[in-house]
């Protein structure tokens, strides 16, 4: 067992927990492939760093990913298994991916979300909420926190110099939220590396905001003064969603995948999404879908008038160096002919 003292050990002497300079800018638990909700209800939702990691925990049970081979039985409540006693951080597992978000009128690639992955040398990938379920008993969050914010700002300026002006959303814990540290992590490491505010966005949930509004709020504002856009993530599963759309200096509102998953075929869910996006659209908010995994619910998101999407029906989640190949060769996908019969009406902002 790799205890969480141990990586706090291994963290605070300089040992990097991840390998490859990618840590996680939206430690999300998405599964490995398409047609999986990611979501709770045994369907594995976002994991507690920002609750999808964009929040934190949700109260859940354990969570992991499913593919061939993986044993049934959860990791340990104190740490994670590993043949031979050799711990995640030093065997190079846990790794960034990317998944990209494009535009659905032009196809353009609009920026990625990071998603933290763990290859488990027996297990495959394994779910991001076990390994932030483990890091949240102790300080390891925090410190995994800091180094996930430089290597994510770093990485931006890497792909600036490179010509891609990629902006990258970056989610945290909900301690990091109640801190306020987090601002000053990020305005610091902007600075370090040259990178415009605006490269960068944060991903909330509405779980994070509810667990303490006032100092979730403070926090929040600071980084939007900073030039931080902020991200409404999971939109549609919380409580308070109208007086979030209020109340928060919102730029963007993510539509939950459990909802888009489902439009294509159920009346109710593509109602929903529309009604969301017309809401939002109300509000001067950029309107992100999360989940889209085929044509049609493509074409009826382009209909109701979504700004952005991601998805299996555009790339998989990715390590960077696999991103910029697969930028080189993306050709813009855009919509043709007319909206599906059961769309809905455009948005009309």
């Amino acid at each position: 067992l790799v205890h969480a003292d141990e990586l706090i050990n291994r963290i605070a002497t300089g040992a990097d927990p991840i390998r490859g300079r990618n840590t996680r800018a939206t430690v999300t638990g998405t599964r490995p492939g398409p047609g999986r909700d990611r979501r709770a209800g045994g369907n594995g939702r976002r994991s507690p760093n920002g609750a999808p990691v964009p929040a934190l925990a949700d109260g859940g049970g354990p969570r992991r990913e499913v593919g061939p081979g993986t044993p049934d039985q959860p990791l340990g409540p104190t740490g994670w298994a590993h043949p031979g006693g050799e711990p995640a951080d030093d065997a190079g597992e846990i790794t960034m991916y990317y998944q990209p978000q494009i535009a659905i009128a032009t196809g353009e690639v609009v920026g990625v979300e990071a998603l933290l992955r763990w290859r488990h040398p027996r297990r495959g990938m394994v779910d991001p909420e076990e390994l932030i379920r483990v890091a949240e008993q102790s300080a390891v969050m925090r410190l995994l926190t800091r180094r996930v914010v430089d290597d994510v700002v770093e990485q931006l300026a890497k792909w600036s110099a490179a010509g891609l002006g990629l902006r990258a959303a970056l989610n945290v814990s909900v301690r990091d939220l109640h801190t306020g540290e987090i601002a000053d992590q990020i305005a610091d490491r902007l600075a370090r590396y040259g990178v415009p505010a605006e490269r960068l966005q944060l991903e909330i949930t509405e779980g994070a905001l509810m667990a303490d509004p006032r100092r979730v709020l403070a926090t929040i504002s600071r980084l939007h003064r900073i030039g931080v856009a902020i991200a409404l993530d999971d939109f549609g599963t919380g409580y308070s969603s109208l007086q979030h759309l209020r109340r928060l200096p919102l730029s963007e509102v993510k539509v939950d995948r459990s909802f888009v998953l489902g439009m294509a075929d159920d009346a109710d869910d593509a109602a929903i999404v529309r009604s969301m996006i017309e809401l939002a659209g109300a509000l001067g908010l950029r309107v992100v879908a999360e989940g889209v995994e085929d044509e049609r619910t493509w074409r009826m998101l382009h209909a109701a008038g979504c700004d952005a999407a991601q998805g299996w029906f555009y790339a998989r989640p990715m390590p960077a160096e696999e991103l910029v190949t697969w930028l080189a060769r993306y050709r813009p996908v855009r919509p043709s002919g007319g909206p599906e019969p059961d769309a809905g009406r455009r948005s009309t902002r």
